[in-house]
């Protein structure tokens, strides 16, 4: 968990908005019931208010700050999230910004053992990996926001208090001019890791806090070395720690450097401290040019989780669900995952496209997400943080074993994030048996229900610009095709050549097709499809009646 970050007096390379409390005609509305209520202006909560206008729903998004968060914090977006990112249509800003990457490089006492690849190919529209500062992520997602006419912000404005009832919950929110309370038919908590909303609830995180402290330094520095992450362990500068080095926008340079057991956090944090750190750092790369210290912060690592994400009215998205360690670049894209995942589920309940049980699908996939995201990052808190003595032991005796021998070096690959696959979900279907053990009869890999659907490029583009906002059917016979497009409430379908590179990519037969949810996520897959077999997915998809003919 972070506190809040500092900023160097002469800090100038991002210039930070000011906002007030609404005024004016705002003023008369703040008692207006909203359908959805969203606690919380940082990433996660302004993709969960554009998930929802993309379908249609508006909502009232609001934060006691008065600015975005300050300094780089979460800075690695995956591919998965720039697919959400273009979903709710704010993407552009961040590809023109953001700095690509696939390579990373890890360091043992000045050595380099490792270099490793995360998977890529011409056939996906994004890289794997992406470095770009929180304070532009939230510009950026900002700005999508302004030109959003479903979504109102209010800036300044604290929640002291919520009321939960059968059909809906009231706040009561404080702002500089008044108190007053309004009605929301639901409620969203992306109020972060120290969630007023969850404290409200009578409701804490349970898991396992790491002993391992972070600071964390944003500096500007002119360098041409490319976006590759590094990782140094047992560096000269930090005898037994680990440090990370990303390159970011601007010339900014992220430096992560671990504190050692003892060492006053407190000090550690003075300016004076930090600088001497990071001149230390610099010069265990070699690195003798100027620079120039911009923010830092603090973090230490945790594991923790609610048992439920779901509370009667109100649904808990982002660090207000969990908190996970930074190490795996996980907890800001797992948020964005909970906030897509909620705001097209509620959208589609709220449009009567759905039944509401769809909502109880949340949680299991959300929460299986999380636990998927600790048993990976995990193991790699446990060897850039080793908890006992026992295991530091283990990771210096593997990181001296990779000096020599390149097999052990893979022992400090991080194992970057891939999307969870929802394969118990309540809101995907059984597979069909036809395609157990069929993996791999093409060029392509078993993507089975649950799974996030892979890309793959087509004439003018690639595979995922042709799903649209709803379900899509993938398919390779045109007949069926057709048939599916004659249904009624029928999905987008996108029928390719069977010799497309998007059937090689899914080992895909000639009658199979893919149901796709509207994140991407595939709800039902069939090896001999027939239009009847859609049409009754989407219902049980939906969790709604209807007739099927035969």
């Amino acid at each position: 968990m972070r506190p809040e970050g500092r900023a160097a007096n002469d800090s100038l390379y991002f210039s930070y908005p000011r906002f007030d409390a609404p005024a004016g005609a705002a003023r008369r509305r703040l008692t207006a019931p909203a359908r959805v209520a969203i606690v919380g202006a940082g990433p996660v909560g302004m993709v969960a208010a554009l998930t929802l206008a993309r379908e249609g729903v508006a909502s009232v998004l609001l934060d006691n700050k008065d600015s975005f968060n300050d300094g780089s914090r979460a800075i690695c977006i995956a591919r998965s999230s720039f697919h959400i990112l273009e979903s709710v249509g704010a993407v552009a800003p961040f590809l023109d910004k953001a700095l690509g990457w696939t390579t990373g490089r890890s360091f043992y006492r000045g050595t380099q053992i490792l270099e490793f690849a995360m998977p890529d190919s011409p056939s996906e529209k994004y890289r794997p990996m992406y470095n770009l500062q929180q304070q532009y992520i939230e510009q950026y997602l900002w700005e999508a926001i302004t030109r959003e006419p479903l979504i109102e912000t209010r800036w300044r404005s604290e929640v002291t208090g919520i009321a939960e009832a059968d059909d809906g919950v009231t706040l009561t929110v404080r702002d500089p001019r008044e108190t007053y309370t309004f009605r929301a038919d639901w409620l969203l908590a992306a109020d972060g890791a120290r969630s007023p909303i969850r404290r409200m609830k009578g409701l804490r995180l349970k898991g396992e806090n790491y002993e391992g402290r972070y600071v964390i330094a944003d500096i500007r520095m002119a360098h041409d070395y490319p976006t590759i992450r590094r990782a140094l362990f047992d560096p000269a500068c930090r005898p037994g720690g680990t440090v990370l080095v990303h390159r970011q926008p601007d010339d900014i340079w992220r430096i992560d450097y671990q504190l050692a057991d003892g060492e006053d956090e407190a000090e550690a944090l003075r300016e004076e401290s930090v600088r001497a750190s990071v001149a230390a750092v610099l010069s265990d790369l070699g690195e003798t040019g100027d620079w120039e210290l911009e923010w830092w912060s603090v973090y230490s690592a945790n594991t923790l989780l609610l048992d439920d994400y779901r509370h009667g009215r109100v649904f808990f998205i982002g660090d207000s669900a969990h908190i996970v360690p930074i190490f795996g670049v996980r907890g800001l894209n797992n948020g964005l995952a909970d906030a897509q995942n909620i705001g097209w589920k509620l959208a589609w309940v709220l449009n009567g496209r759905a039944g509401e049980a769809l909502l109880d699908s949340y949680t299991p996939e959300r929460r299986g997400a999380t636990l998927d995201v600790f048993a990976n990052a995990s193991k790699s808190a446990r060897f850039m943080t080793p908890p006992t003595r026992g295991w530091a032991l283990m990771r210096d005796a593997a990181l001296s074993l990779a000096l020599d021998h390149p097999f052990a070096g893979q022992l400090a690959n991080p194992r970057q994030m891939t999307p969870f696959t929802y394969a118990d979900s309540p809101a995907v279907l059984p597979d069909d048996p036809g395609h157990a053990g069929g993996a791999g009869v093409n060029v392509g890999v078993d993507v089975g229900v649950g799974a996030a659907l892979p890309d793959a490029r087509v004439a003018g583009g690639h595979l995922s610009d042709r799903l649209g906002t709803g379900f899509a059917l993938v398919c390779f016979d045109e007949a069926l095709a057709a048939a599916v497009r004659d249904l009624p409430d029928a999905p987008a379908v996108v029928c390719l050549p069977p010799g497309s590179e998007a059937a090689a990519v899914l080992a895909a037969g000639p009658r199979a097709a893919w149901l796709v949810r509207p994140d991407r996520h595939v709800a039902a897959r069939w090896t001999d499809a027939s239009a009847g077999a859609v049409a009754e997915a989407l219902a049980l998809l939906t969790f709604r009646p209807v007739t099927v003919e035969a």
